[in-house]
């Protein structure tokens, strides 16, 4: 290590960049990731006669959606595509997630059965009716 603090700290930045580079590439592998990479942010509201859960899922389609309730957790995971054009483009800014998600809901004490899930506006509604 040299005793030129211009040096050392060049050296020090260019191990950061190609560490952040290395990650960069790990997170963005599109299509291949197994573990879910981020969870969409969701809305609860409860009825007399419904139980209506709200997913904020922009850009994803109903065929890349799975929806499941499992001991009194609702879990819907699917994944978001980046467009096509965009896949070989220069980012220069990604701040909406990408990739395989998941989110896993702590449903209320009671009975519920499936009755509905659509795409509306860009959210997932999915409506569970209570017994």
């Amino acid at each position: 290590m040299s005793r030129d603090p211009k040096i050392w700290m060049w050296a020090e930045a260019c191990e950061l960049l190609d560490r952040a580079e290395r990650m960069q590439r790990e997170f963005f592998k599109l299509g291949r990731a197994t573990m879910a990479s981020w969870e969409p942010p969701t809305d609860m509201y409860e009825t007399d006669t419904e139980l209506v859960i709200l997913v904020a899922l922009p850009g994803v389609t109903v065929d890349d959606l799975e929806v499941v309730v499992d001991a009194g957790t609702l879990v819907v995971a699917g994944v978001r595509a980046l467009p096509p054009g965009v896949r070989r483009a220069r980012i220069h800014r990604l701040e909406i997630p990408h990739g395989r998600f998941e989110r896993r809901i702590e449903l209320p004490p009671g009975r519920f059965v499936f009755e509905r899930r659509e795409l509306v506006n860009g959210c997932l509604l999915i409506g569970l009716s209570k017994r």
